[in-house]
């Protein structure tokens, strides 16, 4: 097993290496839902992290990434990318079982050294991640992004859905504050670090292709500016920018909300995000046909809406005391952003790397990152310092409806995260619209792959009902509209050729 690049890489090769890439993602998954989100989350409060501590940890993952800097030249130096990514996993790993034993001890050191490890972690998974993602852009035919990158988030989303249930079972066996969730939260991170040891291993066994021949040495700076002067990638870096500070201002608490304010386990909260997580896999296969079928841009138009649609309904959760009506209130929004949220990432992560011009996408895909970077890892850290302020103040609404059979009231109560759920969602309405600014080769109305969807939708409940009628009522719209744009194409077409014709 060598970790060198290969100068040729036969087809059997390469389809060996998109194996092993679906493949990993089951260990690279259980590391990641054993020792990150929920679970990471979970086990800073357990340690008696504060509004703020929770914030700086979210914001790990993705402050880090500003080491994509100089991991540019690097990659560009050494020219090693599996090499870089496969020693940057290993060391990083092993901060998992120094994490693993904080759970024993208690006051601020261990809290200190729980989040120095994390953010250890975090930045050699940024500086392998450069390495990682240019390395996937040569190995992946262009043509099959799509697809290959769904079969792999689909196999993250079910393994993270059993480790999620798990840990939720696990959790729900042990009481808050006790030794026996400590030991808990020790032996996830433990499995967690051996399955990434495992991930780490199936990496090496990837081929890595030759990168093509540097021209010469080019300053970092420069190399940083070639995607700054490509227009349409810096409308897309607008809108990475207002998604991440939109997203990320608000999800980080989700977990802190649930517990705190609505006071449920955090056992309710692995089940919200495991069902999260069932959904994201089911809409996994649909989202990615989608992308191969349209274009990345479109999807996000659909996607991205309807998850912060979802954020913003969480303030839902706290207008009710009914413990039955806020499950399933949350259960049902967690279903929605699950199954959004997996078009969103595929195709987000798509669109980046189809918009990187081939062999210059070590530069392309860093300047993505390092604009995540910024705008996610600041928006925690902001939300946990406004949540004391948020937490001294509420605002209240009260509609009510008179008629002769009496008045009948709706209050609405925005208190603590309920304000940082509608803030994300005027931040997030600004990220569509930055977005509709990104120009995209082979991307439709949005309206049309709507139209589309719904038709697929309706001839399936077409195929399956009893109804005669139906069939009519589902048939005739659909026969309209196909020939009122055949007619429109084909009168558009006949004005193309006359006015030809006249010119010449």
């Amino acid at each position: 097993m060598s970790l060198a690049p290969q100068p040729h890489l036969t087809d059997d090769e390469r389809e060996r290496g998109l194996r092993l890439l679906v493949f990993e993602a089951a260990f690279s998954s259980s590391t990641g839902a054993l020792t990150s989100g929920v679970v990471l989350t979970a086990f800073a409060l357990h340690l008696g992290a504060s509004n703020l501590w929770v914030g700086v940890l979210a914001s790990a993952p993705f402050i880090t990434q500003l080491l994509q800097i100089p991991a540019i030249a690097v990659v560009e130096r050494l020219r090693a990318r599996k090499r870089i990514a496969v020693l940057t996993s290993v060391v990083g790993r092993a901060m998992l079982p120094v994490m693993a034993a904080t759970a024993f001890f208690t006051g601020t050191l261990p809290l200190l050294i729980f989040l120095a490890a994390q953010y250890v972690l975090c930045g050699l998974s940024a500086f392998g991640g450069c390495a990682w993602n240019a390395w996937m852009r040569d190995l992946a035919p262009e043509n099959r992004l799509g697809s290959v990158f769904a079969r792999r988030t689909a196999w993250t989303a079910g393994i993270t859905l059993i480790a999620g249930l798990a840990a939720a079972y696990i959790l729900e066996r042990t009481a808050a504050g006790s030794s026996g969730r400590s030991l808990a939260f020790a032996a996830m991170f433990i499995v967690g670090c051996t399955m990434g040891m495992v991930s780490a291993a199936i990496v090496a066994r990837m081929p890595e292709p030759l990168m093509a021949p540097a021209g010469g040495r080019i300053p970092l700076l420069r190399l940083l500016r070639a995607p700054l002067t490509d227009l349409n990638f810096r409308r897309l870096l607008a809108f990475v920018v207002s998604w991440q500070v939109a997203v990320n201002l608000a999800t980080p608490f989700f977990t802190v909300f649930i517990v705190q304010q609505l006071g449920f386990d955090v056992s309710m909260v692995m089940v919200l995000s495991a069902i999260s997580q069932l959904a994201n896999l089911l809409a996994l296969r649909f989202w990615g046909t989608l992308t191969d079928r349209f274009s990345n841009k479109t999807v996000l138009m659909v996607s991205a809406p309807a998850y912060i649609l979802g954020i913003v309904a969480m303030i839902g959760a706290s207008q009710s005391s009914n413990a039955t009506f806020v499950i399933g209130w949350l259960g049902f929004l967690h279903v929605l952003m699950g199954a959004s949220v997996a078009g969103v990432t595929l195709a987000s992560t798509a669109i980046a790397l189809k918009l990187s011009p081939k062999g210059e996408a070590t530069a392309y895909v860093a300047t993505n990152a390092v604009a995540i970077a910024l705008a996610a890892g600041l928006a925690p850290i902001l939300g946990g310092l406004l949540a004391d302020f948020f937490s001294a103040r509420k605002l209240e609404l009260l509609l009510s409806w008179t008629s002769p059979a009496g008045t009948v009231s709706f209050p609405l109560r925005l208190s603590h995260w309920d304000f940082y759920f509608l803030l994300a969602g005027v931040l997030g309405l600004y990220a569509v619209h930055r977005l509709s600014l990104v120009a995209e080769e082979g991307e439709i109305e949005r309206r049309e792959m709507v139209e589309q969807v719904v038709g697929r939708t309706l001839r399936a409940i077409r195929n399956s009902s009893s109804v005669a009628g139906l069939r009519v009522i589902t048939e005739l719209p659909p026969s309209l509209v196909r020939d009122a744009r055949v007619r429109l194409r084909l009168t558009r077409m006949r004005k193309r050729k006359a006015l030809r014709t006249a010119l010449r």
